[in-house]
């Protein structure tokens, strides 16, 4: 975090007073219509009356006119009205209004239409003969321009429409043109790349901030040096890659590297998103294309980055319902830039996603993308190193155990790690600590994972005791099961929207799963509701995701793993049909997997029953600690009930501290047993969390 700059001005939602809208040429744009307009209006304003024949008759007969003008070339009369007069019921009802003297004389007059002026002087001699007129009014002749009120109307008109029509454009440009300059709507088909180069913007992240991807980091780190030093690789007759698609779940870094490439390559670097190129005008997106790849030679050697490719890059014609040919066409412009019939030179495509099943196949072959590089969840050591980066700013307690943390959060990402470590830091500062201690991370990891703890949240007597026995069940079988998990905690404190408790285990960080892992993981699972079987005789809605995570297991073992004798060694998962509504096996097969599926729930419920039976006990003993306690960790578990009667096997060699600490040290942690094929998806919980069903009743 940079330290806030005292001089600055600007006030933020946390500043001194509200923030003042910003100055700009707008704002001198609309100040000039605002007066234009004005002066319009002014200019239009009502203060000529014209009058009829019988009209002119009574008024000059009345001996209220003080002068009459003859506009000899408009074949006009303009008559002004006495001060004096000017208030009487005639003239109020002319000028729907009563008139202060001190405006009327010279500013308001009538006037009368004329087709002959010899007529017109005989009919005003005869007026002030007929009605005895003495005081007679004086009279002059005067001509208007014929040439300038048009003209200066016009002129008004047409610049008025130019104005709006700039400022239309100017906002226009600004959401379609990108920057909103000089050009407005024509700048719709440029290219909105951020330029990143020497003696311009610059990114201050580097490789030495981007830790756990060691792979992937080595992959792009060569693709830079072949930038600075070509020669080093073209002497062997070895060619850049033209292209690198970097592939990973959400959080796990991919922009994280693109930035850290930018930081490091001595080149300039383009970026946009996917989304970037699709425009609603027809043909905007393959113009943004053409556009980014012309400046691209420009400045070539360079990169390109785009990130979050799967917007415009997807497969095209495999769903005729759902094809869109403006987002094909800025495709086909993509790729005909990649690897056309003239193929640029110097210019590498960097871009990411994390849905490559959804690519077009034109789009990933050598040549376009010649790597893809993927960038997976961390593992213990991995999460470790990113725990270090992350951990650099904040002021930690010297008895941190990063070991500890790193094994604590199996299956989370970069951006989950960097969660609870500002968490923690929240957390700590909460509570008025000079430093983030174990514990503020243990209650960040516990946020992250379950939700806010509910304090408030109103469980009835008989419902905490249903469970209490809950949890008590998923912690004995996981704690007297070979192949179980081993237990890291257990709580009954409710959280999140819907979470009345949960059990938190540390997998073990493998790759490959026997039959007889996943089976114990099975009966861990249904621990719960067989304990609320055995005590109380009846179930309640409490394991709703137990039973989801057990069909889901189930169904995997039978239909992709090949894992059950009667449908034998067949696997129906097809990444390519996943979205497909025709199943790849018969309704026949579909009648058998679905006894099968039952069949291995039914047994693993059976063995669950029994051991819970035979452990009935301790069962008990663990119930009746957690309604006091409410949380108890793996050391209040062993003096309870004993320590676990399967050995973990150490990983010591991995294992760092701030400052020595006594620890207890378990096996790396998962890539998930409970995932099936069609969902790669790490639940980064690695948790039994109980909750509520649809129907809102407990857990």
């Amino acid at each position: 975090m940079t330290p806030e700059n005292n001089n600055s001005k600007k006030k933020g939602p946390l500043g001194d007073g509200p923030k003042l809208p910003k100055f700009n040429i707008y704002w001198i744009y609309g100040l000039i219509a605002l007066s234009l307009l004005s002066a319009r209006f002014f200019q239009m304003a009502p203060d000529v009356n014209t009058i009829s024949h019988n009209e002119f008759v009574k008024i000059m007969a009345s001996g209220d006119v003080e002068k009459y003008v003859k506009v000899e070339n408009k074949k006009v009369v303009r008559i002004y009205i006495k001060a004096d007069s000017v208030q009487k019921e005639f003239y109020v009802q002319k000028f729907k209004t009563k008139l202060p003297k001190e405006k009327v004389k010279g500013n308001y007059l009538f006037e009368y239409k004329i087709d002959d002026w010899a007529s017109f002087n005989r009919e005003v001699e005869n007026i002030y003969t007929k009605y005895a007129i003495t005081n007679i009014p004086d009279s002059s002749s005067d001509s208007d321009s014929d040439w300038f009120g048009p003209i200066a109307n016009t002129v008004f008109s047409l610049v008025l429409l130019v104005v709006v029509w700039v400022l239309m454009m100017r906002k226009m440009g600004g959401g379609a043109g990108g920057s909103g300059g000089p050009g407005g709507i024509f700048n719709v088909g440029k290219s909105k790349a951020t330029l990143f180069e020497k003696g311009g913007t610059k990114v201050n992240i580097t490789f030495a901030d981007v830790a756990g991807l060691e792979e992937a980091k080595e992959e792009v780190m060569e693709i830079v040096d072949f930038l600075k030093n070509p020669k080093k690789y073209t002497s062997l007759g070895g060619k850049i890659p033209k292209g690198a698609l970097l592939i990973g779940p959400p959080g796990t870094g991919k922009t994280l590297l693109a930035k850290a490439m930018a930081g490091e390559a001595q080149v300039p670097f383009f970026s946009l998103s996917g989304s970037d190129f699709v425009e609603m005008f027809v043909g905007v997106g393959a113009s943004r294309v053409r556009d980014l790849f012309k400046q691209a030679r420009e400045k070539a050697p360079c990169i390109i980055f785009i990130d979050e490719i799967d917007a415009i890059g997807r497969a095209r014609g495999k769903n005729a319902m759902m094809s869109n040919d403006e987002r094909e066409n800025t495709l086909n412009q993509l790729l005909v830039e990649m690897d056309g019939f003239g193929g640029d030179t110097g210019i590498i495509i960097l871009a990411a996603t994390n849905r490559p099943d959804v690519l077009d196949s034109a789009l990933l072959r050598p040549g376009r993308f010649d790597r893809q590089i993927s960038i997976d969840r961390p593992d213990v050591k991995g999460r470790q190193e990113i725990f270090k980066v992350h951990l650099g700013p904040i002021k930690v307690s010297e008895s941190l155990d990063i070991y500890k943390l790193a094994e604590q959060t199996p299956g989370f990402a970069g951006a989950d790690i960097a969660n609870v470590c500002n968490e923690a830091a929240l957390i700590a500062a909460r509570k008025g600590k000079s430093g983030v201690e174990m514990q503020d991370f243990q209650d960040a990891i516990d946020r992250v994972i379950g939700g806010l703890e509910k304090k408030n949240k109103i469980i009835s007597p008989e419902e905490k005791e249903v469970i209490a026995y809950h949890e008590a069940g998923h912690a004995i079988c996981g704690w007297f099961l070979e192949h179980a998990y081993p237990l890291l905690k257990v709580t009954i404190v409710p959280r999140g929207t819907a979470a009345l408790g949960y059990a938190q285990y540390t997998p073990k960080e493998q790759y490959l799963y026997t039959i007889e892992q996943l089976t114990d993981q099975m009966c861990m699972t249904l621990g719960g509701r067989a304990a609320e079987q055995i005590f109380f005789g009846k179930i309640s809605t409490g394991a709703s995701n137990d039973l989801q995570q057990i069909s889901k297991m189930a169904y995997s073992m039978v239909t992709t793993y090949g894992m059950n004798d009667k449908i034998g060694n067949v696997s129906f998962y097809d990444p390519s049909q996943e979205n497909s509504f025709q199943k790849p096996f018969s309704e026949e097969t579909g009648k058998i997997i679905d006894e099968e599926v039952r069949k291995m729930i039914a047994e693993a419920y059976q063995r669950t029953l029994q051991l819970l039976t035979e452990r009935k006990a301790e069962v008990e003993k663990l119930a009746k600690e957690l309604l006091d306690k409410e949380v108890l960790h793996k050391a209040d578990v062993e003096a309870l009930i004993g320590k676990r009667p399967f050995e973990e096997k150490k990983n010591g060699d991995i294992h760092e501290t701030f400052a020595p600490t006594e620890t207890t040290v378990v096996s790396p942690t998962d890539n998930t047993a409970e995932a099936t094929a069609t969902d790669d998806t790490i639940d980064h919980a690695n948790a039994t969390i109980d909750a509520a069903d649809a129907t809102g009743n407990n857990e």
